[in-house]
């Protein structure tokens, strides 16, 4: 939301929903197998804690978002979080694949669909 000017989101709340209700971004491996599902995702979760609080230490808790935003550790911040993000994404279409793969279908009770594959008949 940060690259988009026209929406306005508070640095404080999505930093407590991200570091404080999800996992605790300062020591994250009590949450593997809880929010996290694997080492990587701890391990760069620690990563996106120590780039923050850096950042958090360098231009204060009470900073403005616009201060947080132009500090110089602020890449290394976003560099971190896209990766986790990139990782977390993945994993979690491969956790709904493997689901997928074993029957489960979303909504519940659905079934599965022919795929377009089965229903095509080939002529020679």
């Amino acid at each position: 939301m940060w690259l988009d000017p026209d929406q306005v989101e508070n640095l404080d709340y999505t930093v407590h929903v991200l570091f404080d209700d999800f996992c605790d971004a300062s020591n994250p491996l009590p949450w593997l197998g809880q929010c996290l599902r694997s080492e990587e995702e701890v391990e760069l979760m620690a990563r996106l804690g120590t780039a923050y609080n850096a950042v958090q230490d360098s231009v204060g808790a009470a900073a403005r978002d616009e201060v947080y935003l132009a500090a110089p550790g602020w890449s290394a911040v976003v560099t971190a979080a896209a990766r986790l993000a990139q990782v977390l994404v993945s994993n979690d279409h491969l956790a709904l694949s493997k689901l997928h793969d074993a029957g489960y279908r979303w909504p519940l009770g659905t079934e599965p669909v022919a795929s377009r594959t089965e229903d095509q008949h080939v002529d020679s």
